[in-house]
């Protein structure tokens, strides 16, 4: 999946997280930036989730970052598929056509 432009999904209010993307040029690789209020406890799950989606969609040159004030797994996880959507321009989700 192509990064298309910079996109933001989600909040900075307590219990929300807020992700950003950028496309980088000239590079494949994806960049991920994590700040979390709770990241000494769950700073490797929030990555864990992030490089998972990152695979599944094969996101590549890219820079992501997050902002999490102790989002649950499932806030993030939609936060991301809805950062994604917007930045590659989707207008139907996956679960739309089925």
């Amino acid at each position: 999946m192509k990064i298309l432009h910079a996109a933001v999904a989600g909040t900075l209010e307590s219990s929300d997280v807020m992700v950003r993307i950028e496309p980088l040029e000239d590079t494949e690789e994806v960049s991920i930036q994590i700040s979390s209020s709770v990241e000494k406890q769950f700073g490797d799950a929030i990555e864990h989730v992030v490089l998972e989606l990152v695979a599944q969609h094969d996101i590549q040159g890219a820079q992501i970052i997050i902002d999490d004030k102790g989002a649950l797994e499932c806030v993030l996880r939609a936060r991301l598929e809805a950062l994604l959507a917007r930045a590659c321009d989707i207008t139907a989700l996956p679960w739309e056509d089925k």
